[in-house]
């Protein structure tokens, strides 16, 4: 086992090229995130080389509630009950309600990963007032929803609104 090994085992590929030269043998030139420490590396790998697995732990979860900057959630099977910050979430934030269900990602007892629904319910709680008759052209304007994110809207969407949001992209899918 190579020095680089535990680096390859935390890391998520973000680009590869295989390439296979006129002389020699193929290899696989690689950018590497390390989902530790968010450091970029790149490494070239031989047909050859090997590495171990990654044992990347997946737990259901539930979000409870926020105590200031700590946000809580319970294990779903166990019941036990865990803190992350805002760091730890991320843009997750944005979409996230109490009692909404998640997958938890770690690695090594870190959280590298938050899988949200595909989408999510939210209400607009301020925008301007919906515009009567313009609704062929395409315009839009900026929605604030009950998470404090903005999103970009159609002009008849107005307060009270409750609108499915794709969490994966951030982007306004209709109105719930």
């Amino acid at each position: 086992e190579s020095d680089w090994s535990s680096d390859v085992c935390s890391s998520d590929l973000m680009e590869f090229q295989h390439v296979k030269p006129g002389k020699g043998a193929a290899f696989v030139r690689t950018k590497l995130k390390n989902v530790i420490s968010g450091g970029i590396i790149e490494k070239t790998f031989r047909p050859t080389e090997k590495f171990p697995q990654a044992r990347i732990e997946r737990v259901d979860m539930q979000y409870l509630y926020n105590d200031g900057d700590l946000y809580n959630f319970m294990n779903n099977e166990t019941y036990d009950q865990i803190e992350l910050t805002k760091d730890q979430l991320g843009s997750a934030l944005n979409f996230l309600k109490e009692n909404m269900d998640i997958s938890l990602q770690s690695f090594k007892g870190n959280i590298i990963g938050i899988t949200l629904p595909n989408s999510v319910n939210l209400e607009v709680v301020e925008c301007e007032p919906s515009v009567k008759g313009d609704t062929a052209t395409g315009a839009t304007k900026m929605a604030k929803v009950e998470t404090g994110y903005e999103v970009r809207v159609p002009l008849f969407v107005n307060e009270g609104d409750v609108l499915r949001i794709d969490t994966r992209t951030g982007n306004y899918i209709e109105r719930a």
